[in-house]
């Protein structure tokens, strides 16, 4: 990954070119500013490997020049829309091979992660320095991200707290006492109609109860089920199910939901 101002590679030669009859990396730029615009076409006179195949100020002709004009990299200023995450997309779906830049003033963690998601190849400051532009250009046009110090901190972050996420019990799918019991059960091993008959029900109540606990975490059988109650320790506190009748208070009336 190659990084920003914070952090440059000590190698300054040139990657090889993306496959393209003539050579050379095809950019457009998409600015409210013709200011910035003429200033980019400026910096990239003095490259042989760079130049620029079009150019726009609005979403709308952003959209139609890369509809139009094949190209490798796109700056695209955030400014150009209300929504430029919303935009990103649906100039991937015109152009997916695209490698998309933002130019933005300030980022932060939530934005920068959004942006990735969505296809973004690389964010970096209007007033980055000449070199670094085209330093970015090339690495981006090479199949590289580019981020700056901050911008990779923040990705690793998000990272640690999706893989968390996923590691920890779903808090927002909490069993109730009467899913407990029953998947209390079937980690003892014990089929439906012995769970029925343990704790007073009807097979099809407990089926009922399986599918629905299926949903909230998240797994596909038995086995998953009985795997994921030891990984997180689900029933650690969970008493053993009593012989005779309903009187854990489970309800025999069966749920709204299909049976297998």
């Amino acid at each position: 990954m190659a990084t920003g101002p914070d952090k440059m590679p000590a190698n300054g030669s040139k990657p090889s070119s993306p496959e393209e009859p003539g050579g050379g990396i095809r950019l457009i730029v998409a600015d409210t500013q013709a200011i910035f615009r003429v200033g980019v076409r400026k910096v990239l006179a003095l490259e042989d490997d760079i130049r620029m195949v079009a150019q726009a100020e609005t979403l709308g002709q952003t959209l139609a020049a890369v509809t139009k004009h094949p190209a490798d990299v796109l700056l695209f200023e955030a400014r150009l829309t209300p929504n430029p995450a919303e935009a990103i997309s649906e100039v991937l779906k015109r152009a997916p091979d695209l490698r998309v830049v933002i130019t933005t003033g300030d980022l932060d963690e939530n934005q920068t992660v959004d942006y990735l998601r969505r296809g973004v190849r690389g964010m970096i400051s209007r007033n980055i320095a000449p070199d670094l532009l085209i330093r970015c250009v090339r690495k981006v046009a090479a199949g590289e991200t580019w981020l700056d110090n901050q911008g990779v901190n923040w990705v690793i972050e998000a990272y640690r707290s999706q893989s968390s996420l996923m590691n920890s019990p779903r808090s927002k799918n909490r069993l109730t006492d009467k899913e407990l019991l029953i998947v209390s059960c079937v980690a003892q091993g014990m089929k439906n109609k012995d769970i029925a008959h343990e704790i007073g029900t009807t097979e099809q109540v407990v089926k009922n109860y399986l599918r629905r606990v299926y949903d909230k975490q998240g797994v596909s059988d038995r086995l998953e089920l009985a795997l994921y109650c030891v990984h997180h320790r689900l029933l650690e506190n969970t008493p053993n199910p009593v012989k005779g009748g309903n009187g854990n208070g489970l309800d025999t009336k069966p749920l709204e939901m299909n049976s297998d």
